[in-house]
């Protein structure tokens, strides 16, 4: 699949992403050791679109869903994606190559049926990681199904997942799910080298995950990579909170950071300078403390194996 040529041609024809692309180049970048695991910060003005989305339920029905075709902007082309995805560049990026891959058809933001196609889809671009945030987790959009995609690399949870220590919870065949040794965050890595395995024991998970009363499915967000030598490492990060409370604080109390997947994969984004100016070890762990799905929680989740 010709994804670089795809993005370049987008590039030359859409002014608002070729823009955003190129600011990408001054965005400023900062790291901070969280009990030994490094999480980068990288301030981002372009991401208030996302970070600072209304998701409520008013907001969402009084306006136009932009990940339908109907609604996109006009230069916005996509490539179909087996029959049912489109493959859009997204206007406002985190990552160098940036992908938004949603539902041709508006149906609700959910994990547990299209597992077996977020897997795929790491499967066939190998180059990238593809993630999902759950629909009170990230999602701008929880009224429309989507994927998104970003290159390979940029995370450091993709390479600090291959050394965490970690205890196995479940196994399928062949496939593994372990908690990693990663307080405050937490992550569950799922490696699998059949596809049916890795289906098979991400929605037993799925069902053993807590289910908050007004939600329509558990909390999460999902990372996907794939290698032809070792199979699929999803990294699946259990929520029990969608923004942390300094979203909502007023005056100096106030931090603008919404996490989802990447900030969970270890690089936060902060639109505000501010924000990425103070943030520091200490409130970065306060921020994960209070939106992961605690450690002790997570052990629970261990199946009779």
């Amino acid at each position: 699949m010709m994804i670089q040529h795809f993005i370049t041609s987008q590039l030359e024809k859409w002014e608002t992403a070729r823009n955003n692309y190129a600011a990408l180049s001054g965005v400023r970048v900062k790291t901070i050791d969280l009990n030994g695991i490094l999480y980068k910060v990288q301030f981002n003005p372009a991401r208030i679109v996302s970070s600072g989305a209304k998701v409520d339920a008013k907001a969402i029905s009084q306006r136009k869903c932009f990940l339908c075709a109907a609604n996109r902007p006009e230069v916005q082309e996509g490539i179909d994606w087996g029959g049912h995805y489109d493959i859009l560049v997204n206007p406002f990026p985190i990552f160098p190559l940036h992908l938004t891959i949603p539902e041709k058809e508006h149906l609700p933001q959910s994990i547990r049926n299209r597992i077996g196609d977020l897997m795929k889809l790491a499967a066939e671009l190998p180059d990238f990681t593809i993630f999902y945030n759950g629909p009170k987790c990230g999602a701008s959009a929880p009224d429309h199904a989507h994927f998104q995609a970003g290159n390979r690399g940029f995370m450091p949870i993709e390479e600090q997942c291959k050394s965490l220590k970690g205890t196995l919870l479940d196994q399928e065949g062949g496939a593994t799910l372990s908690l990693l040794d990663d307080a405050p965050r937490t992550t569950l890595l799922l490696r699998a080298k059949q596809l049916e395995e890795g289906v098979t024991i991400f929605q037993r998970l799925y069902d053993r995950l807590p289910l908050q009363s007004d939600d329509t499915e558990p909390m999460m967000n999902v990372l996907a990579l794939y290698d032809a030598a070792e199979g699929w490492s999803l990294c699946i990060f259990p929520r029990r909170k969608h923004r942390p409370d300094c979203y909502f604080a007023e005056g100096d109390q106030r931090l603008l950071s919404s996490p989802a997947s990447v900030d969970l994969g270890g690089v936060f984004i902060l639109p505000i300078e501010e924000d990425f100016n103070r943030i520091n070890a200490t409130l970065l762990e306060g921020i994960l403390r209070e939106v992961c799905l605690p450690h002790e929680q997570a052990l629970r989740l261990k199946s009779n194996m």
